[in-house]
């Protein structure tokens, strides 16, 4: 079957912009710890599958600007997959504190154990092969295969979905839109350089189809680009109604001992901050709400309201009431322990928990601990 005239030119001038997209990001590319740059390839240089593993799965739902310190640090602590697999677990969720959405911690040091135990340490190429590994999904698969094994893998992440969708001015309301973008993704990345083109358009999209104010006339794709023909690329992608999150209640509890030191323990291993260091709070979750009084306190004390701190997850905001109570006789309450303020900084706490912790002790995670 002969291909429609208008599908053919629109492909060699896909192709064309492809080269020019291609030739930007050779030009501009960010210089990002965990990236082979373009020069860096030139000189013979390829990517690291680990690193760009590691990276990717930091990246999901974080900025890049809060990725790089954590990215370096589990390097140095960690250089190569084999060596995370055979940390301890503990020690992992620590180095993890603050970067949110835990379950990709405990999945990262699952899918280490399973490179080591079943590839020898090294990281398969494909995208199937990436897929069956623990928690890695369709974008951290195709991310991985195209970036580390130049795989024609179609890779989309939120800077690439903006791009997409404007470049094609799909009408769509995300989340619906999503199979869409894909298939339009999978159409124009090219054979050659698949890992770069999907770098390009990541960048593309953080530094030039920005959501506000796009700079348009710097854009490689501005002769194509649907949206810019509209006069309105601020349009896309197009947004859902948001849904108001739902408030949830709690309490959470800084108890200290005698020798200034604050009972901590470890969450159950699975749901939300699973495996992750608290302390004492009430059974609140996503769906319920927990007792927000000093009524639930883990040891009777002369438990003082500090006020209310609030957090937001992805699908809900918490707000807990904090009590404090000092000079408790130290025991293991609750299948806990006591911490002395000094050590803080290493445990494994969530923002939620550093956030309850200086609601009670303002300066808990300074200098000068107290």
């Amino acid at each position: 079957m002969a291909i429609p005239m208008a599908t053919s030119m629109r492909h060699v001038k896909m192709t064309y912009h492809n080269k020019l997209l291609l030739g930007w990001y050779d030009r501009h590319h960010r210089d990002l710890p965990w990236r082979i740059s373009p020069p860096m390839a030139a000189r013979g240089q390829s990517a690291d599958p680990y690193h760009v593993w590691l990276s990717e799965v930091m990246l999901q739902q974080t900025t890049v600007q809060a990725v790089k310190p954590y990215f370096q640090k589990f390097l140095a602590r960690w250089p190569t997959v084999v060596d995370l697999a055979n940390a301890p677990t503990e020690e992992v969720m620590a180095a993890w504190a603050g970067l949110g959405y835990y379950a990709r911690a405990r999945n990262l040091k699952k899918c280490a154990e399973a490179v080591a135990a079943d590839h020898n340490g090294i990281f398969p190429d494909t995208e199937e092969a990436l897929r069956a590994l623990p928690g890695i999904g369709d974008y951290t698969s195709a991310a991985v295969a195209a970036i580390a094994f130049n795989r024609q893998a179609a890779v989309v992440d939120g800077n690439v979905e903006r791009v997409i969708t404007r470049l094609f001015a799909i009408t769509d309301a995300m989340p619906g839109a999503k199979p869409l973008i894909k298939a339009k993704v999978a159409m124009i990345t090219p054979k050659d350089r698949p890992g770069d083109f999907a770098q390009a358009m990541m960048d593309l999209g953080a530094t030039i189809c920005t959501p506000k104010r796009p700079a348009c006339v710097l854009c490689p794709f501005n002769g194509e680009c649907l949206a810019l023909k509209l006069h309105d690329p601020e349009h896309f992608p197009v947004k859902a109604a948001k849904k108001a999150k739902p408030v949830r209640l709690g309490a959470a509890y800084i108890a200290l001992d005698d020798q200034n030191r604050i009972l901590l323990r470890k969450r159950e291993d699975k749901g939300l901050l699973g495996g992750m260091t608290e302390v004492p709070t009430t059974e609140w979750t996503s769906r319920i709400d927990g007792d927000h009084t000093d009524a639930s306190a883990p040891m009777a004390a002369d438990w003082r309201a500090c006020g209310v701190i609030t957090h937001v997850f992805t699908h809900f905001e918490l707000r807990l009431s904090v009590f404090r109570a000092d000079n408790i006789t130290a025991n293991t309450s609750n299948h806990g322990w006591w911490e002395p303020l000094a050590n803080l900084d290493a445990q494994a706490l969530p923002t939620v928990m550093k956030k309850a912790i200086t609601q009670a002790i303002p300066q808990a995670f300074t200098p000068e601990k107290g």
